[in-house]
């Protein structure tokens, strides 16, 4: 195989001499000119000379002019000087580094270790430099560029809806089963950077997943099983091999496969066993050749819960505040166009499994609980949830308020009473939680939301299964930057109204 990235012919003496696996190895081949090996499909250093130049301007321009102002001697060189070394010390501690098509930039917590070892270099260099500064007074020129810098590196973060995603183009290699579970796995999610183009089953087992399959690996270790899989990645201009581990797909045999997949200049993943845990919960680490994965515990205690709740809170009372004359208006509808209360109190099963009281604008006719047995053969839902798309008991102006999500609006009462959260799982009803198993149960760990990955990813649409996952995924991996993209999708998802009914 050599360096250019072309497959090299394969001779009987590279070829299993089962017959069986010999009839099955060879898949459909694209006739391709081997001379350019086709490249990633993105340009993950596109914005590098922005974020570099942020971080240059965004702290020497506001530590000049606090220099300036307390009347500090040579305050443009200093602020410069700080200036360049900040960028050096993000740089030399990789905050520019280019993390592929589905790495996420540094957090914003990130910044403040820079920036107190950005202290400790101002403090020498300014010591040698010039003696006259005073340190006080630089330590407060410098706080606006950590500011700034947290600041990019959180927005860098979040999911904007104008922000594409840079795409890999996978070769999914493995025995069958674990193959398909992962191409079933990335092809029913749009929220990464994966997109499966070919599979290189181990052994003679068919795939049951329908994606391309331009060669086989024998069940044992082969001499050519790194050309043969740069030649499915060539055919199917595949930038990144995932691997996923079995018995026929063992350590030594991905070792050695590395070599090859790596000496023919294509990219190599390995497929954890461990699942819906966020990249950010993951720490590496090796001892005695080990490779060691670290799993942060989930948060439920510490500054950012604290934050949390009072962003909750504070965000409860203003959304009260600004949306009181819509509330006004919402409730003279309900009230005067079916009758019944204005709002709907039901319990509903909270944090730890604690009932509350839940508000919503009232959606339903008055004696819908009443109804609600003789319907249960209509459910369009798979699991203990109920969801009926045409359901009788919503009123016309309830179907409307479901639609566009107002009916959920006096459930910020329940979040500035402590009881919910604005993001998290959606609280379920108690006969809903009596048939929860074990793992269901894991939902109730945090405050129910009123917006959630639920809500952004399809709400009714969504099989039982897809919303527990879902629900697991935040109670284990939340955090407030989670939240506060959560939030920003919300909106795009109530303007869509796909799922509410």
């Amino acid at each position: 195989m050599g360096l250019a990235g072309a497959p090299r012919p394969r001779t009987a003496s590279h070829r299993p001499r089962r017959q069986e696996f010999d009839r099955l190895r060879h898949g459909p081949t694209v006739q391709r000119d081997r001379l350019v090996r086709p490249g990633p499909k993105h340009r993950p250093g596109r914005y590098l000379p922005l974020v570099i130049g942020f971080d240059l301007f965004g702290l020497g321009i506001p530590a000049w002019l606090v220099l300036r102002t307390d009347g500090q001697p040579r305050a443009l060189a200093g602020a410069a000087a700080a200036a360049i070394v900040w960028s050096g010390v993000r740089a030399a501690r990789g905050r520019y580094a280019v993390r592929g098509a589905v790495g996420r930039p540094p957090g914003a917590l990130t910044a403040a270790g820079d920036w107190l070892l950005l202290i400790g270099l101002m403090a020498v260099l300014w010591t040698v430099a010039d003696g006259t500064i005073d340190p006080a007074t630089a330590v407060v020129a410098l706080i606006p560029g950590l500011l700034a810098t947290a600041a990019a590196s959180g927005a860098r973060r979040l999911p904007w809806p104008w922000r594409r995603r840079p795409v890999r183009r996978v070769l999914v290699v493995g025995e069958a089963s674990g193959v398909d579970r992962a191409v079933r796995m990335l092809s029913s999610r749009a929220d990464h950077g994966y997109l499966v183009v070919a599979a290189v089953p181990v052994g003679t087992a068919t795939l049951s997943c329908e994606a391309p399959m331009p060669g086989r690996l024998a069940p044992q270790p082969a001499d050519d099983d790194a050309s043969t899989v740069l030649g499915a990645a060539f055919a199917h201009e595949a930038d990144l091999a995932l691997v996923v581990p079995g018995p026929q797909l063992a350590e030594e045999r991905i070792r050695q496969l590395s070599w090859g997949l790596h000496d023919g200049g294509l990219d190599l993943s390995v497929l954890s066993h461990l699942s819906e845990i966020a990249e950010s919960r993951v720490r590496t680490s090796s001892a005695a050749g080990l490779t060691l994965l670290h799993i942060v515990p989930p948060l439920r205690r510490g500054p950012q819960q604290a934050l949390k709740a009072a962003v909750d809170r504070t965000g409860a009372a203003l959304g009260l505040f600004a949306l009181a004359p819509l509330l006004v208006v919402v409730a003279a509808a309900v009230r005067f166009t079916s009758a019944g209360p204005v709002f709907h109190r039901q319990v509903r099963q909270g944090q730890h499994n604690q009932p509350f009281t839940m508000w919503k604008f009232r959606t339903m006719v008055v004696d819908a609980e009443q109804h609600k047995a003789q319907l249960v053969t209509s459910n369009e839902n798979d699991g203990p949830m109920f969801k009926m798309r045409r359901d009788p008991r919503v009123t016309r102006v309830g179907r409307l308020l479901r639609r566009s999500s107002l009916d959920e609006l006096p459930q910020l009462f329940n979040v500035l009473m402590g009881d919910m959260s604005l993001v998290g799982p959606r609280p379920p009803l108690p006969d809903e939680v009596s048939r929860y198993d074990e793992r269901e149960l894991r939902r109730l760990a945090v405050r129910p939301g009123l917006t959630g990955l639920w809500q952004v990813s399809g709400r009714s649409d969504l099989s039982w299964q897809e919303t527990v996952s879902l629900d697991l995924w935040y109670v284990d991996n939340w955090s407030v930057a989670t939240d506060v993209g959560l939030m920003a999708r919300t909106l795009r998802a109530v303007t869509d109204g796909r799922g509410a009914y």
